[in-house]
């Protein structure tokens, strides 16, 4: 990895930051209960909070899968991208809220063989989209296809890794301490 001079940046608060950011951290209070650091620190631009919850909620809701392999998503481009922030968030939510198998997210956190061959195949094609800069291959596309995903789920993973460089570049740029609920799946690539 890349090592990169770190750049501090005081988090926002719901009184600091400006009315749209304020507006989007008070709706994050009430439906989980706090105000993630990333969030925070992406409430000092506006269109970057903005753009990612949109973008993070259409996804959720529109690209056309289950939370599981939402979270299969997220965690294989967390992993490809080494975003320590994001492994620990996603890998609580997965065991939490989207009850992702947890042979599935140690799988995926650790770079091992995934025990089910379609989110496999799931977080394969994810990785590939992120280590491949959106270049797959005709064969990675095919055993993509070849599992049961179709060409409107490629782009939903393009979807994912949207939502995923903005949240991963800002956590590298900012090194974004990892919240305290997420501690206990903290995470760092090996």
């Amino acid at each position: 990895m890349n090592t990169i001079k770190k750049v501090s940046l005081a988090p926002k608060t719901i009184e600091t930051a400006n009315t749209l950011s304020s507006s989007i951290l008070e709706t994050s209070k009430k439906r989980a209960g706090m105000i993630a650091n990333m969030y925070g620190t992406m409430a000092n631009n506006d269109a970057l909070l903005d753009a990612y919850t949109y973008a993070y909620d259409s996804f959720r809701k529109n690209a056309g899968f289950t939370p599981q392999e939402q979270e299969v998503i997220f965690l294989s481009m967390n992993y490809e991208n080494g975003c320590e922030y994001c492994m620990a968030a996603h890998s609580v939510i997965a065991d939490r809220m989207s009850k992702v198998p947890k042979e599935v997210t140690d799988a995926i956190r650790n770079n091992t063989e995934i025990p089910d061959e379609k989110l496999k195949a799931l977080s394969l094609f994810s990785k590939i989209m992120i280590e491949k800069r959106g270049y797959p291959s005709e064969l990675d596309i095919e055993n993509f296809l070849n599992v049961g995903y179709t060409k409107s789920h490629i782009l939903g993973v393009v979807t994912g890794a949207a939502v995923k460089t903005m949240s991963n570049y800002t956590n590298h740029i900012f090194d974004i301490p990892v919240d305290k609920a997420f501690e206990s799946r903290a995470w760092t690539k090996n």
